[in-house]
Order: C-alpha cells, then sequence, then structure tokens
C-alpha cells in the first residue's frame, strides 16, 4: 500500500492483466510487469460467445478486411434514455441530504473509504505506473466524495475490479462503493443502489482507420466483435449482433488488446470509454453513431440509503457553478480534447421521492 496525493491506494481485488501494446497518449504504459506487481493478476484469454454465429474454436471463419463485405444496412437510430417496465426512469436516485445514517458512520468509523474502480480506463480511472497514482475523470469524483465523507486528506483505497465484478464486489460489500463508468439500467438498479448521474454516454463501435466496418450494421457480419463480460454491450449483442461473433473479456482494455493484434476486428464500448481507446491508439477510431443513450451513475449496496443521499449531495455540489463547477474542471482536465460535446454539462439530477 502506498500513500500518494493524500490516499492509500491498493490494487485489490484481482483483475486480469494484459500488454498493452499501444503506448498511452500521455506517455504512460501499462505493461503487464507493472499490471501484476499492482493487482497479482494474471493474462487473461477472453471467452468467445457460443451463438449460432461463432466458430468452434471462437475464431473468424471469413471475418477479415481480405475478404468481400456484407453490403452495409442502415445504421440504427441513436436510441433515447432506457425506460423500465413501469415508465420510470432508471437513472431516478434518492433526493440528496447530508444526514448521517448507518452507512455514512460506518465508513467514517473505518477511517477510509473503499472504492471499486479500473485501473486500465485510459482518461477515467486508471494507475500511472510513474506517478504511482490512480487517476482519470472517475477518480476526480471519487476524491470529492471521499473529501465530503472523512475530511481534507482522506484514505482511499482503490479495489480494482474487472466489469462482470461490479455489482458482485457491492453485495459482497467488499467495497463501500464502484465508481467505474458504470451504466445505470432497469436491471441493475433491482441489485445494487446508484447515485444521480454525473456523465452520459452510449454503446458506439471502435475500429480501425483502414477498417470497412461502418458501424453497428450488416458490414459486422462475421466479423469478431468484441466486448466486456457484464457491460451493457453484452446485454445489446445477446439481442442482435448483427451478424458478428461476439468475443467477451474481463475488461474493455482486454479488447483493445486484442484489436492491436489483429484477434478481433472491431470493440463495442461507450462511447466515452472508446474516446479514451482512441486516445491511446491513433490507428483506432469510433464509426456510427452511438446506439444508446447510458447514464453514468455512483453505485453502492442497496441497503445503504444514506450514503446514496449523501453521494447525491456531493454531486449537487460538484456539479454546482458551471463553467467554475468542480465537473467541469474534471472535464477539461480529461476529456475535453477527446469528446465531441460542443458545450458539455453534467447530465441533470432525477429524483423518485
Amino acid at each position: 500500500m502506498t500513500r500518494t496525493g493524500g490516499a492509500r491506494t491498493v490494487a485489490g481485488l484481482p483483475v486480469p492483466v494484459v500488454l498493452l501494446v499501444a503506448v498511452l497518449a500521455a506517455g504512460a504504459l501499462l505493461g503487464a510487469a507493472v499490471q501484476a506487481a499492482l493487482s497479482g493478476g494474471v493474462a487473461a484469454r477472453p471467452t468467445v460467445g457460443s451463438g449460432p454465429s461463432a466458430g468452434p474454436d471462437g475464431g473468424s471463419d471469413g471475418g477479415s478486411d481480405d475478404e468481400p463485405d456484407a453490403v452495409p444496412g442502415p445504421v440504427r437510430p441513436a436510441a433515447g434514455r432506457e425506460r423500465c417496465a413501469d415508465g420510470s426512469d432508471p437513472a431516478a436516485s434518492l433526493r440528496p441530504s447530508r444526514a448521517a445514517g448507518p452507512a455514512v458512520e460506518r465508513v467514517r468509523r473505518a477511517g477510509r473509504l473503499v472504492v471499486g474502480v479500473d485501473q486500465n480506463s485510459y482518461l477515467w480511472g486508471y494507475f500511472d505506473p510513474f506517478s504511482r497514482e490512480f487517476t482519470g475523470f472517475d477518480i476526480e469524483l471519487v476524491k470529492a466524495i471521499a473529501t465530503d465523507l472523512l475530511g481534507p486528506d482522506p484514505e482511499i483505497v482503490y479495489k480494482t475490479i474487472p466489469t462482470d465484478q461490479r455489482i458482485p464486489a457491492l453485495r459482497r460489500r467488499q467495497v463501500d462503493m464502484v465508481v467505474r463508468t458504470m451504466s445505470i439500467t432497469c436491471d441493475r438498479i433491482r441489485q445494487v443502489a446508484f447515485s444521480t448521474a454525473y456523465f452520459e454516454a452510449g454503446q458506439q463501435i471502435l475500429a480501425p482507420e483502414d477498417s470497412r466496418i461502418t458501424g453497428f450494421d450488416a458490414s459486422l457480419r462475421g466479423r469478431r466483435l468484441c466486448t466486456a463480460a457484464g457491460s451493457t454491450a453484452q446485454t445489446l449483442l445477446e439481442k442482435d449482433s448483427r451478424g458478428a461473433r461476439p468475443v467477451y473479456a474481463d475488461n474493455q482494455l482486454d479488447c483493445l488488446v486484442r484489436l492491436q493484434l489483429g484477434e478481433v476486428d472491431a470493440v463495442m464500448t461507450d462511447s466515452a470509454l472508446a474516446a479514451g481507446q482512441a486516445a491511446q491508439d491513433p490507428s483506432v477510431r469510433l464509426v456510427g453513431d452511438p446506439l444508446t443513450v447510458e447514464p453514468y451513475g455512483v453505485a453502492m449496496n442497496l441497503g445503504d440509503e444514506d450514503l446514496v443521499r449523501r453521494v447525491n449531495k456531493v454531486l449537487e455540489d460538484y456539479r454546482r457553478g458551471g463553467a467554475d463547477s468542480a465537473w467541469t474542471t474534471a472535464y477539461e482536465r480529461w476529456l475535453a480534447d477527446r469528446m465531441e460535446t460542443a458545450e458539455p454539462a453534467p447530465p441533470a439530477p432525477a429524483y423518485r421521492d
């Protein structure tokens, strides 16, 4: 455990390690040796979808760019925000409050905040091997929450968790919260609690610059399309893969590496994460339109209602001030040069009580 930037950082839960082929735009190289030293992980071999389009060995039998493409169909138009079966907005959370209930007091008694994060999502949450600190847009928010709960120079324990372990880690109380580009969905709000949304993104395709893939359309037919297991992209692909051969990995960075190695033909992920991957590797680009509108929230255990309200109060303050807000400051530092939003602003909070 090392103390950096006023917070103690550890790589906690096991996370698969991959060798990043591209050099990060900021100059940091997240190599396998560094990742292993941090998390004690091992190289992961992603699994391949077992649907009717996948071959027996998970490989491609006609998806290379050397073969004729299917005639592209129309790109699916960008969808609106998800609505649950009863018509409610899954991103509607509990009204903010500074009251200190059982969950807030539990964190204070422990004297530290344990947060599930990513260690390899450039711009969002990653471990910089040179500064030996976790950093990124999500990490800025973690620090604001920890400071509110624990005061100046708070102790933060960062536990790195794979995409499909975010909900189990919360339900088992291995972490106090997860701040890891986690989309708020109707399915997830039955399992964990969420703050109000602090960012919005949408599922999009990332492909090599010279690829003939044009988006989420028939140009994907026969192609190997990688995404993280347990992600909203996996849910979409299980409903409609557009003829692609799904490849599931533990983390989105694994998909970028497989793309760089020629083991898959494209990646499907949140547009915000894809922007970070494109920043790591200029030879890839976003294609087509976003397919969804997905709000990111801070996830917590369903029983920690007072902590949800406290985090919503932090977010209320974090958004306040327009161009001078902490949210905008973090956006300008991490995302302004990579996102295509003309006038960035945090999503308006929605409440259900």
